[in-house]
């Protein structure tokens, strides 16, 4: 069982027990909550395939924040003695998902 939810402007495709980095969530520890979820497999009319269900969330918990390598954006332009560094460090919280419940059914990493 799987499921597609949007977080952070991004998309990504999470299964119960999976660890991750998103885009920086505004509490640092504690559960959160994904209601957005786009699709999850299993929720078709014969049970089977991807579709869109009706009602879903996806339960996680923070498990720690930070903030990731440093990126180097370099500007240059020869013959104009003109260059710029310039580094960048995105903020970023790791989760774990718990469980994915779908139209009332509840599917967790044990099952």
């Amino acid at each position: 069982m799987y499921a597609v939810i949007r977080t952070g402007g991004k998309q990504y495709r999470v299964a119960p027990g999976d660890v991750l980095k998103v885009e920086k969530l505004p509490q640092e520890s504690g559960d959160v909550e994904f209601t957005e979820v786009l699709a999850a497999s299993g929720s078709g009319n014969d049970g089977t395939g991807l579709a869109k269900p009706g009602s879903a969330k996806v339960l996680a918990s923070v498990v720690t924040g930070g903030r990731a390598k440093k990126v180097l954006v370099f500007h240059f332009k020869r013959k104009k003695q003109y260059k710029k560094l310039q580094g960048h460090r995105q903020a970023y919280t790791e989760i774990r998902i718990h469980e994915i419940q779908v139209d009332g059914q509840s599917f967790t990493a044990n099952s």
